[in-house]
C-alpha cells in the first residue's frame, strides 16, 4: 500500500480526500497510473497529455523530490508516502 497525500486545492477531484490509498507500488508512474483509473480528474491536474509530470506540480517521495529520484520511474516502495503539491503563484 501507498498513501498519496493531497492538499486542499486538489482533494475536490478525489472527492474531498487528502489521503489516498493505492495498493500499487513500484514506480511513481504506477502509483499515478493506479490514481488515474480512480481519480480521471485528479491524473489530469497532475499529469499532461502525454502523461508527463506538469511543470508547476511537485510530487515527493517519502519526502524527497521526485525529479531528483527518476521522475516517473522514481522507486516508490510499499509503505511509501507520495505527496502532490502544486505551485502556488500569485502577488
Amino acid at each position: 500500500m501507498v498513501s498519496v497525500l493531497l492538499p486542499g486545492p486538489l482533494r475536490g477531484e478525489a472527492g474531498g480526500a487528502s489521503r489516498l490509498t493505492v495498493t500499487d507500488a513500484g514506480t511513481l508512474r504506477a502509483v499515478l497510473d493506479e490514481v488515474a483509473g480512480h481519480w480521471p480528474r485528479l491524473d489530469r491536474r497532475i499529469r499532461d497529455e502525454r502523461g508527463e509530470l506538469r511543470r508547476y506540480v511537485n510530487v515527493y517521495v517519502d519526502g524527497e523530490d521526485c525529479r531528483h529520484l527518476g521522475g516517473l520511474d522514481a522507486p516508490v516502495p510499499a509503505g511509501a508516502e507520495v505527496q502532490v503539491l502544486p505551485s502556488v503563484a500569485g502577488g
